[in-house]
């Protein structure tokens, strides 16, 4: 085993790594939460001092920035923000910041292989260096790119450590480099600040030759919690209905995974409550789909989490008391489980039970107590002594075949609960400064049922456990958010048909492509029916479009505001129809249209009077509803800035013609006071205002009125 060297010196560090490194540098970081920014830039910063001597090549994802102001609004909006809700203890990375502005050293390459959504639309580097691949294949790749440095943020409980946000490729990395008998010079850097998390992610301190403890400890990065429109809350609502008790649940992050979890605890909280409100949105509850494939009563299984990423959502599901179904690394017991044959805790008959099925075997052995001790089953100082099992404070004769002792073992494992369980496994974490402080108060059973692993374990049914991972993952239901869909069933989620890239395939190629190849798994694309652009409405279902992420032969089950199209096994008219279904009525002509001319359909077919009610109407109950707040589960913003976030969008989207803009001019230059009432937002804006409600300059008393006759009152 190696040896790991620790050191405080962050120049230090910088001089072995370019000591064992060479002059070239490629260097592979984790995606999220785990770079350690300081010494990266720290790094960066020197190789950027020597062009002609130095090279380095990243290769990484997700690099976390805080959000820019693009306006003075915005500006005026988001310093105070920023600086309360990221604080001074969040370096950002220097690379981001010359990637952003365009000054990248030509001696320095970044490679991404998913964006911040939408951050690099406008980086020619960023989008020429861009790798188009699989979440799962990310390892593979960086040893064919012979990587030779990784740095990884870190956090340490006794000699051992954890990689707690990020195990999701470093762990297979190492392996393989290992394997391949390539040199990988591994650096983890120790941050406090991120929770100790165990499974996969706890590992030996050997794992990394040198350990950089500078004690700067900084505040990890909390993406703030997003907002959950009326729109949102109904496709979760939808969502919500596919889930079966007992089953396996993915999600992502955002506002639409948000608004699943919402519905869920409602389902599970207010069953009455929730049967009304998918009355509200005309939600057939009644469909086959629902009554095989999903449910509307509350959770008494509960659900499994097998994801990608650890969010928010999870969180909340599982104080609600719904993540709660247990999955056990042992095939014949979790067998067992499943077709209930034995229950868990142990009732009076189940010892025989597992005898019977040859889990333990009838004359006991090392090996069976091993097994019981690795369950919680025995003490785990019990022990065999002759021929008897020594049990705490009383010993049973090891003959399992004489009836006396089978009833004496049965009684010794009667009412055990077994131990070991999981109820969620991902590969990495990302979410709010509540999740992280949650993760990090983590105890008994919360502790050891949360489990993190490489990616390539959650996000594929492969390495050798492919029998137990299908037999874990039963009724899974695998949800992500694509941008587009086209009428044949392909969906568009990561790049335009430009070529330019919003933001990655990630993990949803894999989770559609396993939902597939689980017998009772479903993929379910979420995403909204329309979206406005410079003030103009446009349909997200398309006829046809330039660019694909999940090919139209993996179709599964879409899903919008107005409505489930499962689309699986279907033929391509009958694909066309059941997504006219769930498109806004506003442009099911003209879909249907462009279907006929390409001969998809037959021409005789018309739109149906209920599908021309797919309007925004429709939802207005969701809006006015208590139990579909804008915030479900709280938010960074105080209200005032939650008005003013609304207000800001109300204007942006009234001034983002031309035309718009100086309407709003032209309006505002009418003789008009503020009313009081705005005088505090305007104030967070940073205007100070006198009695007359006049700011200091003409501009600033015309931005202050724009923006006040979009405050809510």
């Amino acid at each position: 085993m190696q040896h790991t060297s620790v050191t405080d010196s962050l120049e230090s560090t910088v001089d072995e790594i370019l000591n064992r490194c060479g002059n070239h540098v490629k260097l592979a970081a984790p995606l999220g939460l785990g770079k350690p920014n300081t010494l990266l830039n720290a790094l960066y910063q020197r190789v950027k001092a020597s062009p002609n001597d130095l090279r380095l090549t990243i290769y990484t994802a997700l690099s976390l920035q805080i959000p820019q102001a693009t306006s003075e609004l915005q500006s005026r909006f988001l310093k105070p923000f920023l600086s309360r809700h990221f604080g001074d203890k969040s370096p950002e990375l220097d690379y981001l910041i010359d990637w952003r502005n365009s000054r990248l050293p030509e001696n320095i390459v970044v490679h991404e292989f998913y964006f911040s959504s939408g951050s690099q639309l406008n980086s020619a580097s960023a989008q020429q260096d861009y790798i188009c691949q699989n979440y799962t294949h990310v390892a593979r790749d960086l040893v064919s790119a012979n990587v030779n440095l990784l740095l990884q943020q870190v956090t340490r409980r006794g000699n051992k450590i954890s990689l707690s946000c990020n195990p999701d490729v470093s762990l297979e990395l190492i392996d393989r480099m290992k394997q391949e008998h390539k040199t990988l010079f591994t650096i983890g850097v120790l941050n406090n600040e991120l929770p100790y998390l165990g499974g996969d992610a706890e590992v030996n301190q050997e794992v990394f030759n040198l350990l950089l403890e500078d004690g700067e400890n900084a505040e990890l990065f909390a993406i703030p919690r997003e907002a959950v429109s009326a729109v949102d809350h109904a496709i979760g609502l939808h969502a919500s209905t596919l889930i079966k008790d007992g089953g396996t649940l993915q999600i992502g992050i955002g506002a639409l995974s948000d608004a699943i979890v919402n519905a869920l605890m409602l389902r599970q909280q207010d069953n009455s409550s929730y049967l009304q409100s998918l009355a509200n949105i005309n939600a057939d509850c009644q469909s086959d789909l629902v009554n095989e494939f999903g449910g509307l009563a509350p959770f008494t299984k509960g659900l499994y989490g097998a994801t990608e990423m650890v969010m928010d959502g999870f969180m909340h599901l599982r104080q609600a008391g719904i993540l709660k179904r247990l999955v056990f690394d042992d095939l014949v017991l979790q067998q067992l489980l499943d077709n209930k044959t034995i229950s868990n805790p142990l009732a009076p008959g189940d010892a025989k039970k597992i005898l019977d099925v040859g889990l333990i075997a009838k004359h006991l052995s090392d090996a069976d107590l091993r097994w019981m001790k690795r369950f919680g089953l025995i003490d785990k100082n019990a022990k065999l002594e002759g021929t008897q099992l020594v049990n705490a404070d009383h010993s049973i004769s090891c003959h399992l075949t004489e009836q006396t002792a089978l009833t004496d073992f049965d009684q010794l494992l009667s009412g055990k609960s077994l131990q070991g369980g999981r109820y969620l496994e991902g590969a990495f974490l990302l979410g709010s400064k509540p999740l992280y402080q949650w993760l990090s108060q983590l105890k008994g059973d919360d502790w050891t049922g949360l489990w993190m692993r490489s990616v390539s374990h959650t996000n594929e049914l492969l390495g050798g456990k492919e029998t137990l991972d299908r037999t874990q993952r039963k009724d899974a239901r695998f949800f992500n958010t694509c941008m587009m869909q086209t009428l044949l069933g392909a969906a568009v989620s990561d790049a335009l048909e430009s070529g330019q890239v919003v933001s990655g395939v990630g993990g949803q190629y894999n989770f559609v492509a396993m939902a597939h190849s689980l017998e009772s798994g479903r993929s379910i694309l979420m995403l909204r029916a329309t979206r406005t652009k410079a003030g103009k409405v446009k349909s997200n279902l398309l006829w046809n479009y330039g660019h694909t992420t999940i090919p139209r032969h993996l179709r599964d089950i879409v899903i919008t505001e107005y409505g489930i199209a499962d689309l699986r096994g279907q033929s391509d008219q009958e694909v066309i129809k059941r997504l006219l279904a769930i498109s806004d009525a506003r442009f099911q002509l003209q879909l249907l249209t462009s279907a006929k001319a390409a001969g998809k359909i037959a021409q005789d077919f018309d739109i149906p009077q209920a599908w021309r009610q797919n309007l925004p109407e429709k939802l207005i109950g969701l809006k006015q509803s208590r139990y579909f707040a804008l915030y479900p589960f709280g938010s960074d913003f105080n209200e005032i800035e939650q008005q003013l976030i609304t207000a800001l969008q109300s204007l942006e989207a009234a001034t983002s013609s031309p035309q718009g803009k100086l309407r709003q001019i032209i309006t505002n230059l009418l003789p008009r006071k503020i009313p009081a009432q705005a005088y505090p937002h305007l104030a967070r804006m940073g205007w100070r205002l006198n009695e007359q409600g006049v700011s200091i300059s003409f501009k600033d008393k015309l931005l202050c009125k724009m923006l006040a006759r979009h405050l809510p009152f």
